[in-house]
């Protein structure tokens, strides 16, 4: 049999990043690993010439055509989720469907498979900044907006950018096994499979300022995430009405006051855990208003977050930087 035929999708305004990670994954000849590695074609999706991101233009050796003869297609990203893929594309995607062709989507990429009806009752995965606007366009899709990819058998998807190296390795560890795939992840000098999914690199969102109470009791829980925040307790400081905080707090944030809570003290965590690196983990989870280690933990799982420890490491690690050369060292260097 031969080996797969993998179509990578390249389209005027080229995402070249997430076009760059499906070209390193199958356009590369792997020797070493002694299977019959993946053939891969790159497929323009309209008509030349085609711009990418930097200013350099791709020539696609292949047209819509090919696609009708791969095993799996990629997509790369999409230049902008507000704008409708050609028919053309869509329909070619379609009838490769069809037949069994499996596809993949980078990022933005769901969009394109999302206007060709193909995500219609399916889960999805898609950069975080992105997850808000597909669920609003195509209701019938089930965003899933924390994992680091999806897959639904036929068709995966994967969030923003270097999630899509995640999914393509899936995608090889599917294919080929674990053996294989761990031999890809060190020639990329990547984990095989990364813990947590891409909650953990969503920034925090801030209420906008304003001078009501509600805004000003948010200041004062943030200074003070060890107070037991009771909605009495929280009422009675805002002085208002435990309804009426009730209220405001899921007019302000979409939460209930205590969700809105746990939040800020998952926040207040990541934080400590990433520039407090004398305090243990213990000692975070006590600053931070969740009086354990295990209760950290379990509000980590439940934030789709990695591990306290895994956390810091992957987050809070010091930089690598080599110091400056000493002034001894400077004198051998110019002599």
């Amino acid at each position: 049999m031969p080996s797969p035929l993998v179509a990578i999708l390249a389209y005027d305004r080229l995402c070249t990043f997430e076009f760059g990670c499906a070209v390193e994954l199958f356009a590369l000849e792997r020797p070493e690993l002694d299977v019959p590695w993946y053939r891969h074609a790159v497929c323009a999706a309209e008509p030349g010439p085609l711009r990418a991101a930097g200013g350099v233009r791709i020539q696609a050796p292949y047209g819509l055509g090919k696609l009708q003869q791969a095993d799996i297609i990629v997509v790369p990203g999409w230049r902008s989720p507000d704008e409708r893929p050609p028919e053309k594309l869509l329909a070619a995607l379609r009838r490769a469907h069809a037949r069994g062709a499996r596809l993949c989507s980078i990022c933005s990429g769901v969009f394109v498979l999302a206007h060709a009806g193909l995500l219609e009752g399916k889960r999805a995965a898609t950069h975080w900044r992105y997850a808000s606007q597909l669920a609003q366009q195509f209701p019938g899709i089930t965003v899933d907006a924390s994992s680091l990819y999806v897959d639904e058998g036929q068709i995966i998807t994967s969030a923003g950018s270097a999630a899509g190296l995640d999914m393509l390795l899936h995608l090889v560890r599917r294919d080929y096994g674990a053996r294989v795939a761990n031999r890809v992840a060190q020639r990329l000098v990547m984990s095989p499979h990364r813990e947590g999914g891409q909650a953990q690199f969503v920034p925090r969102p801030m209420p906008s300022a304003d001078n009501s109470p509600i805004a000003s009791l948010m200041d004062w829980i943030r200074a003070n995430p060890r107070v037991d925040h009771s909605a009495r307790s929280l009422a009675e400081h805002a002085r208002i009405s435990e309804r009426t905080l009730h209220r405001k707090f899921k007019e302000c944030t979409g939460l209930t006051h205590n969700g809105w809570v746990i939040r800020e003290r998952v926040a207040i965590a990541k934080e400590l855990l990433e520039t407090r690196h004398e305090l243990d983990v213990e000692s975070v989870a006590d600053l931070a208003g969740f009086g354990s280690a295990e209760s950290l933990r379990r509000h980590f799982r439940l934030h789709g977050l990695t591990s306290p420890l895994h956390y810091r490491k992957q987050f809070g690690a010091l930089p690598n930087i080599a110091s400056p050369p000493t002034k001894s060292a400077r004198r051998h260097q110019n002599p």
